[in-house]
């Protein structure tokens, strides 16, 4: 009974010291920063690898193949009204017409066949046609009939959209420019064999070629009809001018005259080309007569590149080649192949030209259809349409349909996924001769008010302007932040270093966007107005620094032995300052002696070295400074962490401060070093808001320090709120901020394994 009722012993209470806790409390959080830095760093890769996947999303499809698929296949429309002279279709690609040798036009569902419209050009009774030809597709679909009497009819097929009941509806319809009575183009009554024509808004002009007669020969006649809009009247008369061109019509098989009815090309079928100047009407001139094959090919077909500014001709043995006009040593316009095309082993039976971009489709003797792109120079598809030849095709004006007729009677109808043609390796990295260029180069120039402008998009020059830059900016920052980063970290007073260190770390804090501002607006101009100024600052400053020190020697030790050690440097902060006034004070006169005119002009006429305001120059004192403060605050942390121990024993062993810094504190400091070199890099590569306002933006290759640039980050902040949203611009500035990644990324890598080998090799010491 006792033991039941003794009271029941409580186990010792566990009592926890303070400092037992705040150990614990330590440990936990030591924990928590340990798994936020793990959680933080792997949240900075997880997002760096989503940026470059995001990048390689909209950049991969302009590396897309382009496909052809067939979509349906149905008989031609109306084969009673004709044999086909022309096919198109219009821009919905709903819409396909055919022009006939009957004087027919039939309009018809693109995707079925069925007959829409059935219209009669206004042919005179009693005249046949002999010749037929398409103006210019900026002429919106003007076609022109050479008739059997010497006269010509003018007519042009357009569509008017409208949306009854909200659903679109396309009409067809014919329209007469010149109105629907026939024009004379020869008075004798001679049948147009060939007919060219170039439609504008207020100018139409006609070349056109005669049949011989027996009292006469055969002439190239050209009418140019101009008009004239009356005060009185709402009515446009017509002042018509006519001339015969002084060479013989014999031979010519194509008649070809551009947009801006200024210039004339005549084709003969063995492959020698005319050019002729008809911006005066009255009075054409002959500039230029050469063959434009290889002997024993004959020319099969001819037609403009989107613009008119280069003729695709094709020939009997597959090879279709591009001819542009550029100037020659005289500066004169002439012809010249800047490139070819292999299309086929067989003859080049047909070359439609899209509208609206700078490629092309053929059509081969064996059937096959292929597409091309004259930029990227490279073929992007190549199918069979058909077991059987085609006699007729046309590419739609988005080029994303095509219509094909065949010797069998069908017209087949196919679908084009063609996004991204002017992209290739070739046109983003190397020389391409662009259309007007004289020779091949590299350029970049995305846009243009003109729908027949060629795009460049050549990364070349945007590389080498950010490479250059970088360049120029760590030739200024390397120097000074490095030398700068010694002195305080090895030299200076303590009681200065407290001051320097964090006045030149808050410089990297000011926004790049006022240093670019400052640069563009100030600094800019005062460094071309005072050139000779900076050159003699570069000459005067190292020598009054040296003048300085070696008239310390002289001074009394009394006065010498006052200035506490590591203050040196302040007293050559007037000295600086008081020679880069000297300099600039004398360089006006210095100027005018040696060179007896400006800096500036004496290098463009002995060197041949233009200026620009906005340069490099600029650009590398600016960036300089913005990047200074990056690579002056690792590299002398890197030099004042040096131990201790390292500098005792080096000075105890003998060797004076100079050594020691060289051959022990840089060395073990090195790895530091590097990576503020690295990082001063990076960012002066990544650069977007100095560059953009204080190089002028002009994307050359010139390493010279007078000339602007353009980087890569500048590029994509001009012309990205302008692009068009998955375009082909649109893209490409994204293709060049993956460059601009990946370059960062494996040059980061790189640097960072020389870091880690130089800690390693210095490590021991």
């Amino acid at each position: 009974m006792s033991e039941i009722n003794a009271p029941i012993k409580q186990p010792p209470s566990i009592k926890i010291s303070s400092g037992e806790y705040y150990h614990r409390w330590r440990l936990i959080k030591d924990a928590l920063a340990r798994y936020g830095v793990v959680v933080g760093g792997l949240g900075v890769i997880v997002a760096i690898v989503l940026i470059f996947f995001y990048l390689l999303y909209v950049v991969y499809p302009l590396f897309i193949s382009a496909t052809a698929e067939p979509v349906s296949e149905y008989a031609v429309p109306e084969q009673a009204l004709g044999s086909t002279l022309l096919l198109e279709m219009e821009e919905q690609n709903e819409i396909g017409a055919r022009f006939t040798d009957s004087g027919h036009v039939v309009f018809f569902d693109a995707a079925d066949g069925k007959t829409i419209l059935t219209q009669a050009v206004a042919i005179p009774e009693g005249a046949h046609i002999a010749s037929f030809s398409q103006g210019s597709p900026i002429n919106e679909g003007a076609v022109i009939y050479g008739l059997s009497d010497g006269r010509a009819v003018v007519v042009k097929h357009q569509y008017k959209v409208t949306y009854p009941n909200n659903v679109r509806l396309i009409t067809p319809s014919l329209k007469y420019p010149l109105g629907e009575q026939a024009l004379v183009l020869d008075e004798s009554g001679a049948a147009l064999e060939k007919i060219a024509v170039s439609v504008g808004n207020d100018s139409t002009t006609i070349v056109a070629k005669t049949a011989d007669t027996p009292n006469a020969e055969g002439k190239i006649r050209l009418a140019n009809f101009q008009k004239e809009q009356s005060l009185f009247s709402d009515e446009a008369a017509l002042t018509r001018t006519d001339s015969v061109l002084e060479m013989s019509a014999a031979g010519v098989e194509d008649i070809l005259i551009d947009k801006e009815e200024a210039n004339l090309y005549l084709i003969s079928k063995d492959g020698q080309l005319a050019f002729f100047d008809i911006s005066d009407k009255a009075s054409p001139k002959l500039r230029q007569q050469l063959n434009v094959v290889d002997a024993g090919q004959k020319i099969t077909s001819v037609t403009f590149l989107n613009g008119d500014l280069s003729l695709l001709i094709g020939d009997s043995s597959g090879l279709v080649s591009q001819w542009s006009m550029v100037k020659d040593n005289l500066n004169r316009p002439a012809m010249e192949k800047i490139r070819s095309f292999k299309v086929s082993d067989k003859a080049v039976v047909a070359i439609n030209a899209e509208q609206r971009r700078k490629g092309f489709m053929t059509t081969d003797a064996d059937g096959m259809v292929g597409i091309y792109n004259s930029t990227s120079e490279r073929r992007l598809i190549k199918e069979r349409v058909s077991s059987t030849l085609p006699t007729a095709a046309v590419l739609s004006p988005r080029a994303n349909a095509l219509l094909v007729q065949t010797t069998d009677g069908k017209m087949h109808f196919w679908h084009v996924e063609n996004e991204h043609p002017e992209v290739s390796i070739k046109s983003l990295w190397e020389r391409v001769w662009y259309e007007s260029y004289p020779k091949p180069d590299y350029v970049w120039q995305s846009s243009s008010a003109n729908n027949d402008f060629e795009p460049k998009y050549s990364l070349t020059p945007l590389v080498f302007g950010t490479l250059k830059a970088a360049f120029y900016s760590m030739l200024v920052a390397i120097p000074l932040s490095l030398m700068g980063a010694i002195y305080t970290a090895y030299f200076m007073s303590p009681r200065m270093r407290v001051y320097v260190k964090p006045s030149i770390e808050i410089m990297g804090a000011l926004p790049t966007v006022i240093l670019g501002f400052l640069a563009g607006l100030w600094l800019a101009p005062y460094m071309e107005n005072h050139l000779a100024g900076i050159f003699a600052m570069l000459i005067m400053v190292p020598i009054g620094v040296m003048l300085f020190a070696f008239a310390w020697q002289f001074v009394p030790k009394a006065i010498a032995e006052n200035l506490a050690e590591g203050w040196d440097a302040a007293i050559l902060v007037p000295v600086i300052l008081l020679s880069g006034w000297f300099a600039f004070k004398i360089s006006v006169p210095l100027e005018t002696f040696l060179f007896h005119d400006t800096l500036r002009n004496w290098f463009k006429t002995e060197w041949g070295i233009g200026y620009d305001q906005r340069n490099a120059m600029v650009v590398g004192v600016a960036m300089g400074f913005a990047v200074i403060p990056t690579i002056f605050s690792i590299a002398e942390d890197a030099i004042f962490s040096v131990p201790k121990h390292l500098t005792v024993g080096s000075l105890a062993l003998g060797a004076t401060p100079w050594q020691t810094m060289v051959r022990v504190v840089l060395l073990t400091a090195s790895p530091g070093i590097f990576s503020a070199i690295m990082i001063g890099f990076g960012r002066a590569v990544g650069e977007t808001m100095i560059v953009l306002m204080a190089t002028g933006n002009t994307p050359v290759m010139d390493m010279s320090v007078f000339q602007g640039l353009r980087t890569l980050a500048a590029n994509i902040a001009v012309e990205m709120p302008e692009a068009e949203v998955d375009s082909t611009h649109y893209r490409v500035l994204f293709l060049s901020a993956l460059v601009l990644f990946t370059f960062t990324f494996v040059f980061n890598t790189l640097a960072e394994v020389i870091r880690q080998r130089l800690r390693e090799k210095y490590s021991s010491l």
